[in-house]
């Protein structure tokens, strides 16, 4: 019979493991409270708080969020442009980078170039970026719209109409594909090789090959990459407000300073506003209110989408 541990060694002996593993676990407990659950916090009690970020809060109720809901003109607009932007520019970017995945993993010669140059626009810094595309994309002095307009193809006014604005910006997202490219040509090629010569031998082509293949074996990988693209775009701010400002004619370089969503407010998304409203304008109560109303937004998205995902892993198994 095995001799048992007297009771205060074994307190002892558990009291050691729990310390072992708070000691493991303190660098993301640390990062995790002060990078999340403080700032969380923090944008919680400030929404029932009048803080202009000079004076001393002030208790108000539930007065912010009435204003933001009810009553804030832009709220909707911004809203409404966020949203746009998830759906159709993360759509785009999972097909076009699945699409130029396929393509290079399937090129014979010259494989290493075609990555480099798909690869390389995703390096550029995102405002360096911007200001080239919409140095390109402009109406009068652009070469795309000299090109159109040499071939009879009638020239958008691109980032100045309010119609072609968010169009320009998914243009700017697909430019800057190399990273999911990247993702994607992983997944492809970790596909096992067998699977493609068995449905080969049943007779599949190629559609029925990538239906039955392909599609099931990197299934996860568009999941996150379609999770993440949302999260990303849900603080879309930075390419927003730099098309907007050298669109409108406004410089990028420091005093200048411009209501974001130009033109008509066709380009503001949640982010820009909550700039704005927290920092340009001091109404912090209400730049906190728009942040928990896009986190929650964010975590209702994510969420469902990762029930679909688990949905889905489980109809194919």
């Amino acid at each position: 019979m095995a001799p048992r541990h007297p009771a205060p060694e074994l307190r002892r002996k558990h009291r050691r493991a729990r310390l072992r593993t708070l000691a493991f676990l303190s660098p993301w407990l640390v990062g995790f409270s002060v990078f999340f659950a403080y700032p969380l916090l923090a944008t919680g009690y400030f929404s029932f708080m009048h803080y202009n970020q000079i004076e001393a809060p002030t208790f108000v109720g539930l007065r912010n969020w009435k204003y933001v809901l009810g009553q804030m003109p832009l709220f909707g607009p911004a809203l409404w442009n966020t949203l746009w932007l998830v759906v159709v520019m993360v759509a785009l970017r999972v097909v076009f980078g699945l699409g130029i995945g396929l393509l290079v993993t399937k090129v014979k010669s010259g494989a290493g170039l075609f990555r480099t140059l798909f690869y390389l626009p995703y390096l550029a810094p995102p405002v360096a970026a911007t200001v080239a595309f919409v140095f390109l994309l402009n109406p009068g002095t652009g070469p795309v719209n000299e090109i159109l307009s040499a071939i009879g193809v009638p020239a958008p006014n691109w980032f100045n109409d309010p119609t072609w604005a968010k169009p320009s910006l998914v243009l700017l997202s697909l430019w800057g594909i190399g990273d999911l490219m990247v993702i994607f040509m992983a997944a492809l090629l970790d596909v096992p090789k067998e699977q493609y010569e068995a449905a080969e031998l049943d007779g599949a082509g190629a559609l029925s090959k990538f239906r039955y293949v392909t599609w099931p074996s990197i299934t996860p990988i568009v999941m996150f990459a379609v999770v993440t693209g949302v999260v990303q775009t849900m603080q879309y701010y930075t390419q927003a407000l730099v098309a907007g400002k050298l669109a409108s004619g406004v410089g990028v370089g420091p005093g200048s300073s411009i209501q974001p969503g130009y033109p008509d407010h066709s380009t503001l998304t949640v982010p820009q506003l909550v700039y704005s409203l927290g920092f340009q304008n001091f109404n912090t109560g209400a730049a906190c209110v728009l942040s928990l109303v896009l986190f929650a937004i964010a975590m209702a998205v994510t969420s469902l989408l990762m029930r679909k995902s688990a949905g889905l892993r489980t109809a194919e198994d």
